[in-house]
């Protein structure tokens, strides 16, 4: 873990350093009075590498997945809190018509 999550930080750094240089390449730009048409391929090749490096930590940082068993009641979503004195049923939505007819004029 402390590798993926070493992987993670470098992966951002780099990131960081693409943004700086695309940055830095701009303002050489604006001095030089010619149009940004794109970064630099060194930029591009550094944002994919921090990226594919991120999606790496990404995954093998949280661990390992583990299967979610369907009959379990730790993981029922359908269920009912146990304090329901904040469930408000008479809220502003009633003053709307159930069924909605409406017509576009041309």
């Amino acid at each position: 873990m402390a590798l993926g999550f070493a992987v993670g930080v470098f992966g951002v750094l780099i990131l960081f350093h693409a943004a700086y240089s695309t940055i830095q390449y701009r303002g050489l730009l604006k001095i030089m009075e010619e149009e940004f048409s794109g970064p630099p391929m060194n930029v591009v090749a550094e944002l994919l590498l921090g990226l594919v490096f991120c999606i790496w930590a990404a995954l093998t940082v949280p661990g390992k997945f583990l299967s979610i068993q369907p009959y379990s009641e730790e993981n029922r979503i359908v269920s009912l809190p146990a304090n329901s004195d904040f469930m408000i049923f008479n809220h502003r939505g009633k003053v709307f018509p159930l069924e909605m007819d409406v017509k576009l004029k041309h």
